[in-house]
């Protein structure tokens, strides 16, 4: 559909499938779906639909194949890369799945949960822990964001180290497809080798193929014994060095290793409520250590004894703060959780999530601190994130005084240093946020030619008339 716009006569028929109340038109109601968290981007929509079933989504999907008009699914809208926000200048009609957030059923014997595509994260979760399990994805927007969205982005979060990303928290799923057509694909086996696996096609996709209207998700037993940890060091070398002695002592109860810079914690303090620093001094770097063990508390305090005594003997680490009650466990917590927000008080801010094999991490920050500082002197970098598979949230604030539109405006700069950098290392330009509109061209430019059509074929076959999520992650005349 053209930026000619819709014509009123099909924009009724749309909402006639929702009904009126679930139609929003008026400009203040459509205002916040149209822009994304960090405003990059300002998208354009005559319409947004607010469909409560699949009947429903499946009939507003038959009628924009049958019109060639393009459809944007949108859950939570927290997502970082615009890739839930319509495109600039055309008739996109956004497709919210906030009324659909059912828990369909919980099964704690076969440890799975079926839910809603539109059911928040952290119902989820509470729904999970009702019947004694744990759906162990963790994210600082799990208030707001959605399941649906969750898979569409191959969400990670904190706990990936030990429970993997949605990829391998997810068994099967439901799916509306461009044509309307629904793939009931709500498998709870955990082995199922019939075929190609087409859960794995629309995870990660962000509703480019397909719009996932419910999914079939993995629980795991409520750890008995629970330990977070606080710790202050000299260098990342350090960090690397604990890292690899916690695993070895800790195994797969090591749930957690998040790694954060000084002026990530200086900023914390500063702007967020309640956040205060757990040790007396001042130190280069922290790590946040999370341990989870399923058979007692007291397994919990021995292995996160047994890391920072033995981490003290190596020097690595110069002091630590156990938390001594859950409540203190969530401060740790909220600080590492609140480190992006506490970037917009001290002005603009080039964001970057990417991966780089967790052996190199000590050499990527050393380059791009380098790099960056060269290229723009003042800047202050607030590198943190999950040490433990890799992703590094290399962030950017702007140098003290320095125009904030200035600085904005050399986001693709910045963006062609530290991206160079991580793909010298073998990395990734996307670790866990995905490609959207944001890295949709740098995505074409990096990635061998055979792989880009690859993934043009494929959605040329689910989309054909591309008006699935057009213009996100890949790109192709239809």
């Amino acid at each position: 559909m053209s930026s000619a716009g819709i014509s009123p006569d099909l924009l009724d028929r749309f909402a006639a499938i929702v009904g009126e109340k679930y139609a929003l038109r008026r400009e203040a109601d459509l205002a916040p779906h149209l822009i994304e968290n960090r405003g990059l981007y300002h998208g354009s929509s005559p319409l947004l639909l607010k469909p409560g079933s699949v009947e429903e989504v499946s009939d507003i999907m038959k009628l924009a194949t049958e019109t060639g008009t393009a459809i944007v699914p949108q859950t939570g809208n927290t997502g970082l890369v615009g890739g839930q926000t319509p495109r600039t200048g055309q008739a996109d009609i956004i497709l919210s799945l906030e009324r659909m957030t059912r828990i369909r059923d919980v099964d704690p014997v076969a440890n799975v949960l079926v839910a809603d595509g539109g059911a928040v994260l952290a119902d989820v979760q509470k729904a999970a822990e009702a019947h004694g399990r744990l759906f162990p994805l963790s994210l600082g927007s799990e208030g707001s964001c959605r399941i649906g969205g969750n898979l569409s982005t191959n969400a990670g979060g904190t706990a990936v180290l030990a429970y993997g990303n949605m990829r391998q928290l997810c068994l099967g799923l439901e799916v509306v497809l461009p044509t309307g057509e629904i793939w009931d694909g709500l498998r709870r086996l955990k082995k199922d080798n019939t075929g190609y696996d087409l859960r794995d096609l629309f995870i990660g996709a962000e509703g480019t193929l397909g719009i996932i209207t419910g999914a079939v998700l993995k629980l795991f037993p409520q750890p008995l014994g629970h330990q977070v940890a606080f710790a202050g060091l000299h260098s990342v070398e350090d960090a690397l060095a604990l890292f690899n002695l916690a695993a070895s002592l800790c195994g797969t109860s090591l749930t957690g290793f998040e790694l954060m810079p000084r002026f990530g914690v200086e900023i914390t303090t500063r702007h967020i409520e309640g956040v205060r620093d757990p040790l007396e001094a001042a130190y280069p770097w922290y790590v946040l250590i999370d341990i989870s063990t399923s058979d007692s508390a007291e397994t919990a305090e021995r292995m996160m004894n047994g890391v920072l005594e033995q981490g003290f003997e190596a020097g690595l680490v110069q002091d630590a703060a156990i938390a001594a009650s859950v409540a203190q466990q969530k401060a740790i917590w909220h600080m590492r959780e609140s480190m992006s927000d506490a970037q917009k008080p001290e002005g603009g801010s080039i964001k970057h999530d990417v991966s780089v094999p967790v052996s190199k991490i000590p050499h990527f920050m050393a380059e791009a601190e380098k790099a960056v500082m060269a290229a723009m002197p003042g800047a202050r970098i607030c590198a943190f994130g999950h040490m433990g598979d890799g992703n590094i949230h290399y962030n950017i604030s702007q140098p003290i005084g320095a125009d904030k539109a200035a600085f904005i405006a050399r986001w693709r700069e910045m963006n062609h240093i530290v991206h160079g950098l991580v793909l010298a290392h073998g990395g990734s330009i996307s670790a866990e946020h995905g490609i959207g509109q944001l890295k949709r061209d740098e995505l074409a430019a990096i990635r061998p030619t055979i792989e880009i059509e690859l993934m043009r074929r494929i959605k040329r076959a689910f989309d054909p008339a591309n008006i699935m999520n057009p213009g996100k992650v890949v790109s192709f005349d239809s």
